[in-house]
């Protein structure tokens, strides 16, 4: 057997606020979406275009609160060919929530708190 990555999933209180940061900050497009039959919830993959791998924002109807992270110890990270120019756009978003200047990453955070670690290229 063999098995790879397919995507992430995480709950979108604001839908389109979160395509539209998930675009902005990170290029990342609408690849598929799905709406259930009743509109109970709304299902939509990203892609960035280069990797077969999709992030899923899920959207449920009837969520009115925020989701409870946690302590939000969970991220998922993204390379980044320009990491000056990515750190200056996300500065300029203010969705810059912690920098790890010795290791040379730095986090964002989505709408819904969730935390992106955006890496240099190797």
């Amino acid at each position: 057997m063999k098995f790879r990555f397919e995507h992430n999933n995480i709950n979108v209180l604001n839908l389109e606020k979160s395509l539209d940061f998930y675009r902005e900050a990170l290029g990342l497009v609408e690849v598929k979406r799905h709406v259930q039959a009743e509109g109970e919830f709304i299902l939509v993959y990203l892609g960035d275009g280069v990797t077969q791998h999709s992030l899923e924002l899920t959207w449920l109807r009837d969520r009115t609160e925020a989701y409870n992270l946690g302590e939000n110890e969970f991220h998922i990270a993204f390379r980044v060919d320009d990491f000056e120019a990515a750190y200056e756009h996300h500065k300029r978003m203010g969705c810059i929530c912690y920098e790890n200047r010795e290791m040379g990453i730095y986090f964002i955070n989505d709408p819904d708190n969730y935390w992106l670690e955006i890496l240099p290229t190797r």
